[in-house]
């Protein structure tokens, strides 16, 4: 049964980099996102009207440092804050100042203890002027952000009963793809288990399968690591490409995704631990597939 809040959909992520101006050109020269505007410390991002899909923090420790969604109203974020308070996780609402630094309107955030990841929720953000230009790849949106936990268990069954998240697929014990209810993308988030908890991947939608092809081949100009693909998903039915960001964190580009409406949906798929869960096509993942990037366990907004 769902809560009584309401997601509209993923916002953006906030990333930890080691070298800022590296990271800047790498996001916006080979991945194709536009370059919003630079503080001292942070660079903001976008991939669509929204003032930023995501944020970059310059740090010593690369990783992930929230994850924020944006609610469909502002009742829906007023339930969320009492849920999360109600259900001892310790909510906190950002000051006035911060929010607006963000382009955001009233803001909160929780962390998922199990994981350690910082959740942000917002029910509005500055709405651009101008439209997103696209350059070298035509993204949609941001899709997904995925992380890795050694308390898989324990955050799953948190994610999903006390934050909303429903359950699309899951390979027992190892894997879950859950959607932030009721936005009908397969997946806004996701969480595999590992022996350390740590970023996986972060993903963004592409508008045409040529996409996919001329970012293989641009990235391996450019010296960029591709380390799984391109292939197609079995859970989502997505074509992808993983490749590394300057820090070595993993990013995906990728072509369609299921859509699991909110009446008459079907029901959450059990998967077999097996290689063509992950690529229908064959191939395999590189060493350093999903495994850079920290997820930061102390926020310093």
């Amino acid at each position: 049964m769902s809560l009584p809040f309401r997601y509209e959909k993923l916002g953006y992520a906030a990333l930890n980099v080691s070298d800022l101006d590296r990271s800047i050109r790498f996001y916006q020269e080979l991945m194709g996102l536009d370059l919003v505007s630079r503080e001292e410390g942070v660079a903001y991002l976008r991939c669509s009207r929204d003032h930023h899909n995501l944020v970059l923090y310059a740090a010593k420790t690369p990783g992930i440092k929230r994850a924020a969604y944006k609610m469909a109203s502002k009742a829906d974020l007023d339930l969320a804050f009492e849920h999360y308070k109600t259900s001892g996780l310790e909510p906190r609402w950002l000051a006035a100042d911060a929010c607006r630094a963000l382009k955001q309107g009233p803001t909160f955030r929780v962390r998922e203890p199990s994981s350690g990841l910082l959740l942000e929720f917002y029910d509005r953000m500055t709405h651009l002027a101008l439209p997103y230009e696209h350059t070298v790849t035509k993204i949609a949106r941001i899709g997904h952000i995925v992380i890795a936990t050694k308390n898989y268990a324990a955050a799953i069954e948190r994610l999903t009963s006390v934050f909303n998240f429903a359950l699309s697929d899951f390979v027992e014990d190892k894997f879950s793809w859950m959607r932030c209810y009721p936005n009908p993308l397969h997946h806004s988030l996701a969480v595999g288990y590992s022996e350390r908890n740590h970023l996986h991947h972060i993903n963004f939608m592409v508008t045409d399968v040529d996409d996919i092809g001329k970012a293989l081949n641009r990235m391996r100009k450019a010296g960029v690591e591709v380390v799984f693909g391109p292939g197609r998903h079995l859970p989502s039915t997505s074509i992808f490409l993983y490749f590394l960001d300057p820090d070595g964190m993993t990013m995906e580009f990728s072509f369609g995704m299921e859509e699991i409406p909110e009446q008459g949906g079907r029901l959450p798929r059990m998967l077999e631990m097996h290689p063509n869960t992950m690529d229908i096509w064959g191939s395999m993942p590189a060493e350093r597939f999903g495994r850079g990037g920290e997820i930061e366990v102390v926020d310093h907004e």
